[in-house]
């Protein structure tokens, strides 16, 4: 378990507080995950960002009508704190008999106190439902490897020594998966998601990368760090020209979590999948 953790809401019994409450969230130390994969704030060889989608965002207008919307979070991968998941659904569900004059000055209430939990500026973006409902939903990039006929039986923790590729051969291409699953480090609930790579370098072994990935399946960890493990993992083996890596959480608690962490800064685009 992450030491900072033990010390959240998480797996604890809470109380439903529905007027803002600021201090509801727990901001976690990234530190302590970088340093296990040999990293620092200063040596990070990826830019990214983690996207959170909410689902249950409510609040009130000055007539007392509640309103409801759909907001996403951007925050940078670099940023030194992740946000504990169930702090940050306390922290929303603050709002629910809470008014504010518009969408506008809940977005900057929300961009202040989760910029200050994170420690760098956080990105919010406040949407109506009939917008979110125009979006449709998207696709994984390149190959889906899940077909493919693999035996394996170790699910305990990631392995990486699973991994071959042809260095003779160098390829562009882009991969995915829908069978990633770890667990919370806190509660030990399953964490369901997909995972995509694109990569230029040595061709990857498909076969192994999905063995890999399943080897994920009774892992603990947040969903950032499990990204950040798949990347440093891959980036050791292919030492590639260009390297993405990107997850698509099942939300939990109305709340989805996206990480995406890459080794040149593009857009990135948060378009939702089918289980999501």
């Amino acid at each position: 378990m992450h030491p900072a953790a033990e010390d959240s809401p998480l797996g604890k019994a809470s109380q439903y507080v529905s007027t803002y409450t600021p201090e509801l969230l727990f901001p976690i130390p990234r530190a302590a995950k970088w340093a296990e994969l040999g990293l620092t704030a200063s040596t990070l060889p990826y830019v990214g960002v983690d996207y959170w989608n909410c689902y249950e965002l409510s609040w009130l207008l000055p007539s007392g009508k509640p309103v409801v919307a759909i907001a996403e979070f951007s925050i940078p991968a670099d940023s030194p704190n992740i946000i504990e998941s169930k702090s940050f659904k306390l922290y929303l569900n603050s709002m629910n008999q809470t008014v504010f004059a518009s969408s506008e000055t809940l977005q900057a209430c929300l961009v202040k106190d989760l910029s200050a939990a994170a420690g760098k500026p956080v990105g919010v973006r406040i949407q109506r439902l009939a917008d979110v409902e125009g979006q449709g939903i998207s696709a994984l990039p390149g190959v889906c490897v899940d077909d493919l006929d693999i035996s394996t039986s170790d699910y305990s923790h990631p392995r990486p020594e699973l991994l071959r590729c042809d260095p003779t051969r160098i390829v562009e291409e882009s991969l995915h998966s829908h069978l990633l699953k770890s667990n919370c480090p806190v509660t030990s609930q399953p964490d369901w998601g997909s995972l995509a790579i694109s990569y230029a370098g040595p061709a990857l072994d498909h076969a192994s990368f999905l063995a890999y990935l399943v080897s994920f399946r009774e892992h603990s960890d947040f969903h950032e760090q499990c990204v950040e493990r798949v990347f440093m993992d891959l980036q050791r083996l292919l030492k590639p020209e260009r390297l993405t890596v990107f997850a698509r959480y099942v939300r939990r608690g109305g709340l989805d979590i996206n990480p995406y962490r890459s080794t040149h800064a593009q857009h990135f685009d948060n378009a939702r999948l089918a289980r999501q």
